[in-house]
Order: C-alpha cells, then sequence, then structure tokens
C-alpha cells in the first residue's frame, strides 16, 4: 500500500462525513415499527418448581408458567440468576421471557429431547428439529433481559478439520462423534454423518426415514413463524445449532442491544435471517458469527416464488458485526423479493464481506429500493462491496491476479427464476484493507441496474472489478489500491464514475472489455496520476468511453 495510504484513507473519510450530506433517505418515510406491551404481572419459573442446579430438566416447570402466564392474560415469565437447563420452550402470546442478569438458560445437549417438526430449512419446507426455542402465529411476545440463552450448538453441528487447530482436532475427535474418510470433517454422530452423506434430503418420506437421520436435521436456535409484534431486547442469543435468529413470515419486530454469537467455524451459523417479514427494527445489536450476520431472505427458488412474501420495510442501524462471511446481507434466498431497506452507521470488523448481495440463476425475485448510509469497516477478507449473481453456496474466496474477467457465458432466456438487483444508494463507506473495494457481477441476461455509491473510501488489493452491469454511478469515491488496473469493467453499460480518487503511480486507471460494454464516462478524475488512462480490449467498441 502508497505510503501514508491510512493517514489519506481517515482524513478523505472525515471529509466526506463532515462535508457532504446525507440524502440516502431524504423525502422518505421510514417504516413505522410496532412494540408489544405487557401486563407488569410477573412469574418466576422458580414458584413452579425450576432448580438452578445445571442439572434438573426444568422444560416441564418452565412450559407450565408460561401458559399459566396466557392464560392470565399476560405479563413477564421470570428467568432469575442461576444456571437453568431446559429443552426446548414454546412461547406464547402477550407473554415476555425475561431473562434477568446473571441467568443461563442452557438448552440441553440431549439431542432426543427435540422432536422432528415441519419447519422450513435455508428457505424451503422441511421437517427438522424442534428449535430450542420457538412460536407460531403469536402476537405481542418479547425475550428480554441481560441474561443468556445457549443452544448447545456443539452437539449438532459438523466441523471441517481446516477450521481448527491441530490440538483442537485432537480434542474434537478424542470426544466421540464420527470422522469421514478423507479425515477432513467431524461429525457428532453416525445420524450426522449419515445425513450429511445423502446427495439431498427428500420431502414426502416415511417418518422412519427422517428419524435414522435425525442428529443432521439441525434446528435453527429461535423460530418465529407468522408472529405479530416481536421485541428481543438486551439478551445475549449464543451457541446455535444452526441459524441463530429465524423470524419467518412475520410483522413488527424489534431487536434492540441483542447480541448474538457462535463459534466463528459454525457451519449455517449466521447471525439473523429476517425472513419475509414486513416492518421491523433492527438497533444497537452485535453479531459475532460462524456464518451471514445480518441477512435478508425471503424463501428458496419455487417456493419462495408461489409464497411470494418479500422482506421489506426493515431499518438496520447502529449495529456491529464481528466475524462473519457478510456483514449484511441479502440473498441468497431472496426469491419472494426483497425491497424497501433502511441501513446506517452500522460496523463491520474482520467479516469476510461487507455489504453482501447474492443471488443466482434459478432464484428469481426481485431485490429493489435498498438504502445504505454510513459503514465504516476494517480487516475485510474478500469485498467491501459486493454484488453477485454467480452465488454457488460457497464462501467468498479472495481472487488473486490483476485481473478479472469472467469468459464470455452466454444469456439464457429469461424466465421467473431470473433474479434482479436494483435500485440500490450506498453512501458514506469507509474500508480500510479488503480484497476488492467493489465488485459487480451481473448476468448477461439480467445486468445489476441503478446503483448509486457516493461517498466512499475503500482501500484495498483491487479497485473496481464491474462485469455486466447498467446504470451504475460512483460519486465521490477512493479506490486506495496497488493493483496495475485500478477498474476493470466489462460488458457494462451507462457506466458514470464521477471525480474517482486513487493512489499516485497508478498504472493502469482503466481497463474495458466486452462488446456489451457502452456509454462509460470518466468525469472530474485526475488522470495524470495514472501512467495510462485507459485501455479498450478489441472486442470493445472504440468509442465506449467518456472522459470531461
Amino acid at each position: 500500500m502508497k505510503t501514508l495510504a491510512g493517514l489519506v484513507l481517515v482524513v478523505l473519510a472525515t471529509a466526506f462525513r463532515t462535508t457532504l450530506p446525507h440524502q440516502s433517505t431524504a423525502g422518505t418515510e421510514l417504516p413505522k415499527v410496532v412494540t408489544p406491551t405487557f401486563r407488569k404481572d410477573t412469574l418466576s419459573i422458580s414458584k413452579f418448581g425450576a432448580v438452578a442446579d445445571g442439572l434438573t430438566l426444568n422444560t416441564v416447570a418452565i412450559t407450565k408458567a408460561i401458559e399459566q402466564c396466557n392464560r392470565a392474560g399476560g405479563g413477564v415469565v421470570l428467568i432469575p440468576r442461576g444456571l437453568w437447563l431446559t429443552g426446548p420452550i414454546i412461547l406464547k402470546s402477550h407473554v415476555n421471557l425475561h431473562l434477568a442478569e446473571g441467568a443461563l438458560l442452557q438448552f440441553t445437549d440431549q439431542r432426543s429431547v427435540y422432536p422432528l417438526v415441519n419447519t422450513t430449512w435455508e428457505g424451503e419446507e422441511a421437517l427438522r428439529n424442534q428449535a430450542p426455542i420457538s412460536g407460531t402465529d403469536l402476537d405481542n411476545i418479547a425475550i428480554t433481559g441481560k441474561g443468556i440463552l445457549d443452544g448447545s450448538g456443539d452437539v449438532w453441528r459438523m466441523v471441517k478439520r481446516s477450521k481448527l487447530t491441530d490440538d483442537q482436532w485432537k480434542k474434537l475427535v478424542a470426544s466421540g462423534g464420527v470422522v469421514n474418510e478423507k479425515k477432513d470433517m467431524w461429525y457428532p454422530s453416525e445420524q450426522s454423518f449419515k445425513g450429511a452423506t445423502m446427495s439431498a434430503v427428500k420431502s414426502g418420506q416415511p417418518m422412519s426415514y427422517y428419524e435414522g437421520i435425525k442428529d443432521f436435521l439441525r434446528p435453527n436456535m429461535l423460530s418465529l413463524t407468522r408472529c405479530k409484534r416481536i421485541l428481543l431486547e438486551g439478551v445475549t442469543f449464543q451457541n446455535s445449532p444452526a441459524w441463530c435468529l429465524h423470524p419467518l413470515l412475520c410483522e413488527h419486530i424489534t431487536l434492540r442491544k441483542v447480541t448474538a454469537k457462535n463459534p466463528w467455524y459454525a457451519q449455517n451459523g449466521d447471525g439473523l435471517d429476517l425472513e419475509s417479514c414486513r416492518n421491523g427494527l433492527v438497533e444497537d445489536c452485535t453479531f459475532d458469527v460462524g456464518d451471514d450476520g445480518i441477512c435478508i431472505k425471503s424463501g428458496r427458488d419455487e417456493q419462495g416464488r408461489k409464497r411470494g412474501v418479500p422482506t421489506e420495510n426493515i431499518i438496520v442501524r447502529n449495529c456491529r458485526v464481528y466475524n462473519a462471511h457478510g456483514g449484511f446481507v441479502i440473498g441468497s434466498e431472496m426469491s419472494g423479493g426483497v425491497r424497501n431497506l433502511y441501513v446506517s452507521n452500522c460496523t463491520f470488523m474482520g467479516t469476510d464481506v461487507g455489504l453482501r448481495f447474492k443471488t443466482a440463476r434459478g432464484r428469481g425475485g426481485i431485490v429493489e429500493n435498498i438504502f445504505v448510509d454510513g459503514v465504516d469497516m476494517t480487516n475485510i477478507a474478500g469485498e467491501a462491496i459486493l454484488f453477485d449473481m454467480y452465488y454457488a453456496a460457497k464462501d467468498p474466496v479472495p481472487q488473486h491476479g490483476e485481473r478479472t474477467e469472467l469468459p464470455q457465458i452466454p444469456a439464457q432466456p429469461l424466465s421467473e427464476g431470473t433474479p434482479q438487483f436494483r435500485a440500490f444508494q450506498i453512501r458514506n463507506v469507509t474500508c480500510k484493507g479488503a480484497e476488492t473495494g467493489i465488485m459487480v457481477r451481473g448476468l448477461p441476461e439480467m445486468a445489476v441496474k441503478d446503483i448509486l455509491i457516493e461517498n466512499a473510501v475503500l482501500q484495498s488489493r483491487k479497485g473496481l472489478v464491474c462485469i455486466e452491469a447498467e446504470n451504475i454511478r460512483l460519486k465521490n469515491v477512493t479506490l486506495m489500491s496497488p493493483a496495475k488496473t485500478l477498474m476493470q469493467i466489462q460488458n457494462s453499460r451507462s457506466l458514470t464514475l464521477d471525480n474517482i480518487r486513487y493512489a499516485d503511480d497508478t498504472d493502469l486507471l482503466m481497463h474495458i472489455s466486452g462488446d456489451r460494454s457502452k456509454s462509460i464516462k470518466l468525469l472530474n478524475t485526475p488522470t495524470s496520476k495514472a501512467r495510462k488512462t485507459v485501455e479498450i480490449s478489441a472486442n470493445a467498441p472504440p468509442n465506449v468511453l467518456t472522459m470531461k
């Protein structure tokens, strides 16, 4: 990186934040989110026979307290300070499950107490183990307090050898379970291993089929389906078997000062997955997880399109994401659509990708009207800002080499399975350290469209990679990169690059390729700092670029 690049990054970011107006939500009325209210009547689980010894299974006592509170018209069910062991808990309407400071609600590691139930898995209907804590068709519910809920996820999850040290791997293998033939994956049981080796878990099979692989069918930790007026506040959810927090088809959801924690190696260990939900507020929350941090979904492929319920009207603000595959994420299961999201004042530290928008052919769905204003990032392994329509269920892997050009992939006919990303406004973003500053990768039959990135300072190994995009505007963007080619553009059209700042002595400012590239404008950008301004491939139109 160039000398004093870090200082330049800070100075430019400060200048942008203090001198330029925030316009991303100007004239836009933010969604109104209704929070639940509860009677003050309080029932302690201790009065129903619960014992905080870490040995007694308190499922019955906790269930009785919740049911009696519900029958009485609602109120608070108190989990006092202490270690409370329990099996799966089912919430009821008008009940606030409150964990006192020092309370640890420990869900049992005995997988047999979690029955198989009809639910969903990654956007499709599925039979899975019952979630440690769940609720369906409820109204006015909450989990609050300063306590901790632990999902005993380590007895459910498979673990990759590559994600542990030698000592950690030896201890894990010695604890039991099954290791595959390649000795690169550990499974907690024979059933888990059997399920993982099947090409797919089929739906509509006899119960004996699922019972034979029961341990493989990991539950999400908190599963809320078709619920209204939800409040999660103050508590910590940790060690989930799969996704941590999963509201599905819910309305009026508030998460405030919630922490979601999973080991960094946790398979499918997402923090929050809002799926086909509307009117939500996520604020002052912290995520440190094994997969995506804050994730927006709306169902997968044909089932998601048939459901046809978008996630919409969601506010995310003042949140922190540490380890995660993505800081703020949309997709890849977004087949029912996503719209009207407002993200502001968030910090991502050490995530694989920062702003991560992912989909693939066959998903369908439209993602639109996404407003981001104020994101700061450090130590991003992959892309700071990523639009990717070729997601294939793989972790982001940094691409090495100075050029990132896809082969000329044939276009496919448009269909209901063609996904769309359009109408994004991203402002006031700073990133200190990433593999790529901005990557946009659309489909030849469906470009990523109508994207504005304004007032950004991105320090990364590579600058801009833009493939199959349309109507993209970068304004007041600094790309601090040592790459020989700062901006790579392929088969993209109607691009405006306005006031691009970059390091001195950059070899090549811009490389343009592809016969579908056209109407690219470079405005208000000093070109003398680069050894060469533009290189246009033979397959691109000669008049593809205008400079002013």
